[in-house]
């Protein structure tokens, strides 16, 4: 991800995949839909910017796969929803005073006691729980 260093906020927190305007900083981050992970080290969450039209995210090339610590870099609200089951559809809402992470379905904010917290074991969800390569 050009600009951004890596650093290790997950250990092992595996990829994902990004629009390109999130990973070209062109518009913030704001959807986030998880789902089964297509390879050991995918993790399953797909990362959309603001900008982003369903026109655009048609096309493949406007894709990439990313380290998730590094969009956790650009947005660290992201590091809250590492653990979170296959099925979470999320956005990121910055209302000037300050930034939640919501249901896309229903506008519920997520509680603090709902987001992952570096250094904890993630949490299991059953069949929901992800398992990227460790």
């Amino acid at each position: 991800m050009s600009g951004l260093p890596y650093v290790e906020i997950i250990p092992k927190s595996g990829a994902c995949i990004a629009s390109n305007n999130v990973v070209e900083r062109r518009g913030r981050i704001r959807w986030m839909v998880r789902e089964h992970g297509h390879g050991p080290a995918d993790n399953g969450w797909r990362v959309f910017s603001a900008i982003d039209t369903s026109e655009y995210l048609s096309r493949a090339e406007n894709m990439q796969v990313v380290a998730f610590n590094q969009l956790c870099a650009l947005e660290p609200a992201l590091i809250g929803i590492y653990d979170l089951p296959v099925g979470s559809d999320l956005q990121v809402v910055d209302d000037g005073q300050r930034i939640r992470i919501v249901e896309t379905q229903t506008g519920r904010e997520l509680a603090e006691d709902e987001l992952y917290v570096p250094g904890n074991p993630p949490r299991d969800w059953g069949p929901a729980t992800p398992h990227p390569a460790r």
